[in-house]
């Protein structure tokens, strides 16, 4: 009677397992690396219901962050602007413009605009903005050069590992409180050593699970 399978597949048996293992060694790690913050996160740049440039208003123009972010020295979160503050200006400047359309619709039906989210916490974890900005780290540690942003994108992955690598030496993130918001500044030597004192007084929640996680 003839065989059925050749010769060769004997061999299946023995190579299945080492194989399968092989497999699944590399879709564990596929996993751990490409679907990580770093790679899923970062560079998120979505599509806003209006085209606002940070590099003309924040850089070209040299808008102070805290004049539409008003509550982000008070308040865990740094809040969207609401349409009143855009019409500050924009009822007078370019106030017949098609692309803020939607910003003058928001100002006569009084709902919001639909910005969407691009920087966001998981929401197992809190984060304070006020918490950081009195204590000296600036805006553009965890934002970027937003100042030379056309259209704003995710800079940094936001997730536990950068987040307590931080924690763990927050000396190089510190900067004088009237420069959090100044994203040309550049620490000196006088400030580096400074830096490093301050930052040995600070008790940023390290391994302690409930700083982050309540």
């Amino acid at each position: 009677m003839a065989q059925i399978f050749p010769r060769w597949t004997n061999q299946i048996p023995m190579l299945a397992p080492p194989i399968v293992g092989l497999v699944l060694v590399c879709v564990v790690f596929s996993v751990w690396y490409w679907f990580s913050p770093r790679h899923t996160d970062v560079g998120y740049a979505p599509h806003q219901p209006v085209p606002y440039s940070h590099k003309l208003h924040a850089g070209q123009l040299g808008m102070d962050c805290r004049y539409c972010h008003n509550n982000v020295e008070i308040s865990a979160y740094a809040g969207v602007p609401p349409t009143q503050t855009c019409m500050n200006c924009h009822a007078n400047v370019k106030k017949d413009s098609k692309l803020l359309k939607p910003v003058r619709d928001s100002w006569a039906s009084g709902d919001p605009v639909p910005w969407v989210r691009i920087h966001k916490i998981a929401d197992y974890a809190y984060f304070d903005h006020s918490a950081h900005l009195t204590r000296g780290v600036g805006c553009v540690s965890c934002h970027g050069r937003i100042d030379q942003m056309v259209v704003v994108r995710q800079q940094e992955p936001l997730n536990m590992e950068w987040c307590l690598d931080c924690h763990r030496n927050p000396a190089p993130a510190l900067r004088p409180l009237d420069k959090i918001t100044d994203m040309d500044w550049v620490a000196s030597p006088e400030w580096t050593k400074e830096a490093q004192e301050k930052a040995s007084k600070l008790q940023p929640p390290v391994v302690n699970c409930a700083g982050c996680h309540r």
